[in-house]
């Protein structure tokens, strides 16, 4: 077929399209139009009038089916971002205008086209590296030795030769800085991570000192287990400096996105972490929340105030325990909450934080979980999972910001996603789905996602992994109002609450 009759035939499909029916096929004198909608596109399949019906929709859901598995979403720009890959797929499905017998599993093992002759030469690679780093630990003990050696001689031979003969000697060799080898040596476990390896600080073979995992097993390791390596080639590698590998400290930043405050004069810190494992079967294993209160106060006239904290939410238990600084003041029953120093004459510390309070929680209330997960994978017929996961947000004090829930996928399986809330991705190194979602708050609490996948096994979906950072308090803890111990005066005050996870499962 010619390029303009090809663009007459679908210039001619939006006039065909029956109103007010259900059929996903039309006909022309000519030709049969074949279609399915994908929200607001269409996938067409232009056929002669004496193909089989059956198999033209067969293998109309099949391109379907591969469109949304390549594409993130079913728009113009992300099919357009992908169209070389959609182009690729729908060569494996149809060839010389004929359907090949493949399915979806075969198609994506096409597209990835993985080698093992590549992984291979990437472990031999690896192993070099290995050895190359093991040489340079043996150099810099090598080095250290000799340094401690001339330390001793000098020692012995006189306190007056001792610094001539460290910068040079009759040796040669000079001082090694304390800085690049008195750094502690890493535990290795008997078989380690290839992922922890770094790249050596000089090219070359490296000199056979005797790995601890010979290439052998490595190799047949590697053709056994393919999420190993996955998680391997997924690090990323650190250059050596100076011919002595040093660790780069990379500075984490446990804010994520949330909103900056602006420090007063009186500054209130509120820190608070929530360990917690909930059941698919609904309900909460354990949880264990602790929270501290620091008071930074940067004016000293500002140096004799009290806090009064908001009262407890009704919802709340009187099962969280507080504990305030020795020279602060207990909380009396029946009365207002107040931080304030046992001494009103002595003034808080000015210019350095003060741990004023912490408290704690133990047991099982589900009052204190932020966040409830619902994961539910229904087993088809024809070796397949449907999974529905939805979340929804339970505190109204805390709004989440960065929340990733992790979905574990059965082996050698990948998912289609049908609908979500929020952003998607495949975690390689884990072989996970990353379902993330920006914000929850109280104006947008609830989210779902839902996909299909390979696999009969509903346990395999477990334990789904949440992480987040969030702003205010689970247990309700936050300042009032801030006054002047002597007048009463109210005073300005700002306050920082935020929440991070230790770990927050899904069993």
């Amino acid at each position: 077929m010619t390029r303009a009759r090809i663009e007459s035939l679908l210039a001619s499909f939006p006039k065909l399209i029956p109103a007010g029916t259900q059929h996903t096929s039309v006909e022309t004198a000519d030709v049969r139009y074949v279609y399915q909608p994908l929200e607001d596109l269409y996938i067409l399949l232009i056929t002669n009038k004496a193909s089989n019906i059956l198999q033209d929709i067969e293998t109309l859901h099949l391109f379907a089916r591969v469109v949304s598995d390549l594409c993130r979403s079913l728009e113009q720009r992300e099919i357009l971002k992908n169209a070389f890959e959609l182009l690729g797929a729908f060569d494996e499905i149809v060839s010389m205008g004929y359907r090949e017998q493949v399915n979806l599993m075969q198609v994506r093992n096409v597209l990835e086209m993985e080698s093992h002759e590549e992984k291979i030469q990437e472990i031999i690679a690896r192993n070099k590296e290995a050895e190359a780093k093991e040489e340079l630990k043996r150099r810099a003990k090598q080095l250290e030795m000799q340094r401690r050696e001339q330390q001793r001689r000098a020692a012995a031979g006189g306190p007056s030769g001792g610094s001539s003969y460290l910068g040079g000697g009759i040796s040669g060799y000079s001082a090694v800085p304390q800085r690049e080898f008195n750094a502690p040596t890493p535990a290795r476990t008997a078989s380690p991570k290839p992922s922890s390896l770094r790249t050596p600080a000089f090219k070359g073979s490296g000199m056979k000192l005797g790995a601890k995992k010979s290439q052998q097993s490595a190799l047949l390791d590697a053709l056994g287990s393919e999420a190993h390596l996955s998680e391997d080639m997924s690090a990323p590698a650190t250059p050596a400096m100076g011919g002595t590998p040093e660790p780069v400290a990379v500075p984490r930043n446990d804010r994520g996105s949330l909103p900056l405050v602006d420090p007063e004069s009186v500054h209130i810190v509120t820190k608070e972490s929530i360990s917690l494992e909930l059941l698919r079967e609904g309900g909460l294993n354990n949880l264990e929340l602790r929270g501290d209160m620091n008071l930074h106060i940067s004016d000293p006239a500002f140096g004799r105030v009290k806090l009064v904290l908001a009262p407890a939410p009704v919802t709340f238990g009187p099962e969280l325990q507080f504990k305030q600084h020795p020279n602060v003041g207990k909380f009396v029953a029946n009365r207002d909450r107040l931080v304030a120093l046992k001494d009103p004459s002595r003034s808080f510390p000015i210019g350095q934080p003060l741990a004023v309070l912490k408290w704690r929680y133990s047991g099982k209330d589900e009052t204190y979980v932020p966040l409830s997960i619902n994961c539910w994978p229904t087993p088809s017929n024809d070796g397949k999972c449907d999974v529905n996961i939805e979340y929804e947000l339970e505190n109204e004090g805390v709004s989440l910001y960065d929340v990733v829930i992790s979905i574990p996928l059965p082996d050698g399986s990948y998912p289609t996603v049908s609908s979500h809330t929020g952003e998607w991705s495949l975690n390689s190194s884990s072989h996970s789905l990353d379902w993330t979602i920006s914000l929850i708050n109280t104006d947008d609490r609830s989210g779902s996602l839902e996909f299909s996948v390979g696999g009969d096994d509903a346990s395999a979906f477990f334990p789904v992994k949440v992480s987040f950072v969030a702003q205010g308090s689970i247990a309700g803890v936050k300042v009032a109002s801030v006054t002047s111990v002597e007048g009463g005066e109210v005073v300005e005050f700002s306050e920082d609450a935020t929440v991070s996870v230790e770990n927050y499962t899904v069993v």
